[in-house]
């Protein structure tokens, strides 16, 4: 049976990821800052696992054991206009995006190297081939996941390893604007108010589900099979943007593999299977 190591099991992504590799029949780490027993079925094994302390990342790896496929899902955003984003924030934002994420692969992709095989897929975002405003400096943490990802594949390729960005539209149900809203800055400000008031407004108002065919192409992937065009995620789901104008208009946010990141190499349309 392969394993698979998934962070930010918590909520959202990460937490319907285990569910689904569960039922796929892999045997599932699940991590999360803080374990919570009730979330996941008896039968996964939960991790406490802090992707910015390195103590926590060593624990968590070598309690894990060998690791087919590590899913590097952790991760937060911040809703502000680049110049109000207060350095904490930014720092804070990279810290957990991409040096969390670069320090999970740091630890397990030795390991993989060694045995000439392993998975290692980095959860980014849509928002980094549709701009998007007030998100700008989250936006910029997973344009550098997508980026190192990129380098990763080309370096892990000979050793058998590969590396994989997923790249998911928001989805109502994940707790992201819950989690982002504590950093939300400009509401006082003349300027950006209206603009912050109107995206706010349409994280609220969105609460259409993920579409279940989504959760079954995830399922699929899992278990090997190719999709055509899905990612690990697609999200079909009505969302609302900031037009130019400060206006608010209605896009569907649907996952798509942009051209820049077609390559043999690192692929996000490929199937997450055993290696």
């Amino acid at each position: 049976m392969s394993t698979v190591l998934i962070t930010g099991c918590s909520s959202g992504f990460g937490l319907e990821s285990a569910k689904r590799f569960h039922e796929a029949g892999w045997e599932v780490i699940a991590t999360m800052r803080t374990p919570q027993q009730d979330l996941l079925p008896p039968s996964l094994r939960l991790l406490a696992l802090d992707v910015t302390d390195a103590a926590s990342v060593e624990r968590a790896v070598e309690a894990a054991g060998p690791i087919d496929v590590l899913v590097n899902n952790a991760g937060f955003g911040a809703v502000a206009p680049v110049e109000l984003t207060a350095p904490e924030t930014a720092r804070a934002l990279f810290e957990t995006n991409v040096l969390g994420t670069l320090a999970m692969v740091r630890a397990v992709a030795p390991h993989m190297r060694r045995r000439r095989a392993g998975v290692i897929v980095n959860v980014s975002s849509t928002v980094t081939v549709k701009t998007l405003p007030l998100i700008g400096v989250y936006s910029a943490s997973k344009a550098a996941v997508n980026a190192f990802t990129a380098s990763l594949a080309l370096e892990m390729q000979p050793f058998g390893v590969r590396a994989h960005l997923v790249l998911p539209g928001r989805a109502p149900q994940t707790r992201f604007g819950d989690n982002a809203m504590p950093h939300l800055r400009g509401m006082d400000d003349l300027d950006y108010s209206p603009q912050l008031q109107g995206f706010v407004q349409s994280v609220l108002e969105d609460q259409g589900p993920v579409h279940p065919r989504d959760r079954r192409r995830a399922g699929r992937l899992a278990r090997g099979h190719r999709p055509s065009r899905a990612l690990a995620y697609r999200c079909w789901c009505r969302r609302r943007a900031l037009d130019g104008r400060g206006g608010v208009g209605v896009m569907v946010a649907r996952v798509y593999v942009a051209p820049r990141f077609r390559s043999k190499n690192a692929r996000m349309t490929a199937p997450i299977s055993a290696p």
